[in-house]
């Protein structure tokens, strides 16, 4: 089983999220097959947006002028549907700035970061903490961009069944191709 289970790196997260899938047995809420299936499509989605994902040029300009520590944690799971299609997106956002550290933490294992994030008291994730150097929050971000979030409100407050609220949310992740969470991010960074 994995050793640690807070401020992974982003190569750390990989790793965890490999190990789930080589050994489901190894950890509880993996043994459910609903979310080892959910782990197994998220691999793929978010190994899709690494290869593929680019930022845009306003978000390199951006990301490049932060010339000031920063640390961007994000509280996630492999089991989250949003997470794979962002956390991999933020990832390649800021990997070339050694100004930003990029730090993983699980939703579901202690220190329970989440506590202090909860969106409408639940414990949606991603989400997205940025603080300066002296600990700071600066932005917060997540669970998903806007955008999608109201698509997603609406759809459950007409009752529609989560696989169609599901599958229309993965349609819009793929058509939107991370330029929405751009937009949200230098908005907040500006």
């Amino acid at each position: 089983m994995f050793a640690t289970y807070r401020d992974m790196t982003f190569q750390e997260y990989l790793d965890y999220f490999e190990q789930i899938l080589a050994s489901p047995q190894d950890y509880p809420a993996y043994q459910d097959p609903e979310y080892l299936n959910y782990a197994k499509l998220n691999w793929s989605r978010m190994n899709r947006w690494l290869k593929r994902f680019e930022p845009n040029e306003e978000m390199k300009s951006m990301i490049s002028s932060i010339t000031e520590p920063q640390h961007w944690i994000v509280i996630t799971e492999p089991w989250c549907g949003d997470a794979a299609h962002s956390v991999a997106q933020l990832y390649q956002i800021v990997k070339n700035n050694p100004n930003i550290d990029f730090e993983i933490q699980l939703r579901d294992a202690e220190p329970f970061l989440i506590e202090d994030y909860l969106t409408n008291g639940g414990k949606s994730i991603p989400k997205l903490i940025i603080r300066n150097d002296v600990g700071h929050d600066k932005v917060i971000w997540g669970p998903r961009p806007q955008q999608l979030h109201d698509i997603f409100v609406q759809q459950k407050e007409e009752g529609k069944p989560f696989e169609e609220i599901k599958e229309a949310m993965q349609k819009w992740y793929n058509e939107d191709k991370g330029a929405e969470i751009q937009r949200e991010l230098l908005v907040s960074l500006q």
